[in-house]
């Protein structure tokens, strides 16, 4: 496949040299936008896949009748939180 090139982008002057600051040894600025156009891509990529994700699992766990409700999650989470500074506590007290 023929390779394409990606529009020119407007910067201020400061983005300019802060940019150029940064080029690893031997790097083109064009190797730079390459790599960070990919890595754009990717994380997008990768957001869309997690978003579809979580909305299968919604779905999947309103069909099932498995939701848990906040209140029900954070009661969990404070549970735990009080239970290891208990025995935080408790091992500050044996150390004494």
């Amino acid at each position: 496949m023929k390779s394409s090139t990606i529009p020119a982008v407007r910067v201020e002057p400061e983005l300019r040299e802060q940019l150029e600051r940064v080029l690893q040894s031997g790097e083109s600025l064009s190797q730079f936008v390459e790599a960070s156009v990919r890595d754009g891509v990717n994380r997008r990529l990768a957001q869309a896949e997690f978003v579809a994700r979580g909305l299968a699992s919604l779905e999947s766990a309103k069909r099932d009748g498995q939701l848990v409700s906040a209140d029900e999650v954070i009661g969990g989470l404070e549970k735990k939180l009080a239970g290891a500074q208990a025995r935080r506590a408790a091992q500050s007290r044996s150390k004494r």
